[in-house]
């Protein structure tokens, strides 16, 4: 599966992943405006046995197949026990 990554220049490590390369339409308006401009970053395949640095691959295959977009939202920090 092929797949189009968009980093928000509005939301700090923020990225859009879109099965179509600029099928930004299919995003919903609330989400497109809180989050555009986009600028793209690469495209890759999401091969089966692809590794992702910070998302799992098989959820961003299934939402892509689904709806044809998936957002990866900046890291949570890691909570500290004392």
């Amino acid at each position: 599966m092929q797949c189009y990554v968009y980093r928000s220049a509005r939301k700090a490590e923020t990225y859009l992943y879109l099965g179509r390369r600029d099928d930004f339409v299919r995003l919903p308006p609330p989400i497109r405006t809180s989050l555009e401009p986009f600028q793209f970053v690469l495209e890759l395949t999401l091969a089966p046995e692809r590794k992702l640095a910070r998302v799992d691959a098989d959820q961003v295959r299934a939402a892509l197949a689904e709806r044809g977009w998936f957002i990866q939202h900046p890291p949570t920090p890691e909570r500290t026990e004392a």
